[in-house]
């Protein structure tokens, strides 16, 4: 039997503590588009499907009392999630503006784009590629 093939990545889950300040940040700040906001009543969880530009999708969900992932330093697992920009810089200035701290911008070695981290309301790391 043939392998079949993965086409894309659909989508990207996160689970946060805050909902509103997430919708915020990731709605507002980030300028995610909403497909789509449910609340699930017997699991007392909001689910906010969100859409990049590409296609792309985010899935927001917020739970009672999750428990918080460690991240740093690195944890096994999802390391971090990666957005392409057209400027690393003018995003970064953009989000420190904003008042969300973003590291200092670096050079990938092995591609020479420009690239940064920054964290989401609940400290996940999310990264700016150049594209």
């Amino acid at each position: 039997m043939p392998r079949p093939t993965l086409r894309a990545i659909h989508h990207v889950a996160i689970i946060c503590s805050d909902y509103a300040r997430s919708k915020q940040f990731y709605a507002g700040l980030l300028g995610l588009t909403v497909i789509a906001e449910n609340y699930r009543r017997e699991r007392d969880s909001w689910k906010l499907d969100l859409a990049l530009p590409n296609g792309n999708q985010l899935e927001l969900f917020s739970f009672p009392n999750p428990p918080t992932r460690p991240s740093q330093p690195e944890a096994q697992g999802l390391r971090h999630l990666a957005f392409v920009v057209e400027s690393v810089a003018e995003f970064a200035d953009y989000l420190t503006a904003n008042g969300v701290a973003v590291e200092p911008i670096r050079i990938d070695e092995f591609t020479n784009k420009a690239f940064t981290f920054f964290q989401d309301p609940d400290g996940l790391p999310l990264e700016l590629y150049q594209r």
